[in-house]
């Protein structure tokens, strides 16, 4: 791999001859820009605003622009006379734990390599030493016009550098996070370990751009003059409820089938739904009635049966309650009779002409 950089590791009073290697590549798929009428290219041509001359390469410098618009040119001359000990040297400053590295912080990725023969020894020296103290290596470094701040560490047998971006340049999460006050359910919480658990470890370097590899299929078909089928794209309205809990445990069933798992299927589990607020609304009273109908159907089938189900008393005690029944029921009825006629006559002052008719019978005989 070709190096972007030479220089040396300062660990102390040591000096490591390093060189600086790129450690990531891009396999981003460029497009570049054309003319929709003709498809000619569109070409950036640098040209100077004075005589409105296109200017080469070699021809360009560097300059900072004053507030007052003048430019004030900086050479690499200028540039590399600066009192900087970081102009060709990686300064470790300090060693501490990995977990004190903010993620946010990290940049660019490089690989150290020894420059050199006797570089070899005080290399491995320090990656043996990183390896044991299980801790990273806060560096400074200037690459590209300006100083930066690395941590170094261990990748197998070599020493990588990311480069982190400087703490002030880390902006303050204010006004990012969620303004409404959200409770989470411990039911919700376990549900979303379960959903972590069960989705488990991935092998990273399983993991592949999808996007790019479907980039790829859409040239090859428009460079063979072939159709390619648009996928189907999922619709998601706006406006919709969705249940937490049921969702949770559909994607935990869903990973565990995409797993080969058989998934535990909980009574009564619900099944996530999205429906519309309107439509939650009706379907929530039609619901709710559906239910007490099947209540009361499911009560009344049970006092059916109950009054159904045969006696086990013999014949002679049952045809004893009957006639107890029925006495009780005769008496009942006379005392209703009775006390509707003691309302009547209270009520109109005269007595009943059911009563009349049976004292003349009475008198007769």
């Amino acid at each position: 791999m070709r190096s972007i950089w030479n220089g040396a590791i300062s660990f102390g009073l040591v000096s490591i001859p390093i060189k600086l290697v790129n450690a990531t590549e891009s396999h981003s798929i460029s497009f570049r820009q054309i003319h929709l009428a003709d498809g000619g290219r569109i070409r950036y041509r640098k040209v100077c605003e004075l005589d409105e001359q296109e200017v080469a390469t070699a021809e360009i410098g560097k300059a900072y622009e004053d507030a007052d618009g003048t430019m004030i040119p900086i050479t690499d001359e200028d540039l590399a006379s600066l009192p900087l000990p970081t102009a060709k040297t990686i300064e470790i400053v300090a060693f501490v734990p990995a977990t004190e590295i903010d993620p946010l912080q990290m940049d660019a990725a490089y690989y150290l390599s020894a420059n050199g023969v006797p570089a070899a020894k005080p290399y491995t020296l320090l990656r043996e030493a990183l390896k044991r103290s299980q801790k990273v290596a806060v560096a400074k470094y200037a690459l590209r016009g300006r100083e930066r701040l690395g941590m170094l560490r261990v990748v197998d047998d070599v020493i990588a550098m990311h480069g982190l971006l400087w703490p002030d340049e880390i902006r303050a999460t204010d006004g990012v996070a969620p303004e409404a006050d959200v409770t989470v359910r411990d039911a919700e919480l376990d549900l979303a370990d379960a959903l972590m658990a069960t989705l488990g470890e991935v092998d990273m370097d399983t993991l592949h751009d999808d996007y790019r590899e479907a980039v790829e299929t859409l040239i090859a078909s428009k460079a063979s003059g072939e159709a390619l089928q648009p996928a189907a794209s999922d619709e998601h309205g706006g406006g919709k409820v969705i249940d937490l809990i049921a969702a949770l445990e559909n994607s935990v069933r869903a990973a565990k089938e995409a797993r080969g798992e058989e998934p535990e299927e909980a009574e009564g589990a619900p099944v996530a739904k999205v429906t519309s607020l309107a439509g939650r609304k009706k379907s929530g009273g039609t619901g709710a009635k559906k239910k007490a109908a099947s209540t009361a159907a499911s009560t009344g089938r049970k006092a059916a049966a109950k009054k159904t189900t045969p006696g086990r008393t013999p014949a002679k005690k049952t045809t004893a309650r009957s006639a107890t029944k029925s006495a009780t029921k005769k008496t009942t009825a006379n005392t209703t009779a009775n006390t509707a006629a003691k309302t009547a006559k209270s009520a109109t002052g005269t007595k009943p002409a059911a009563r009349k008719t049976s004292s003349k019978k009475r008198a007769s005989a």
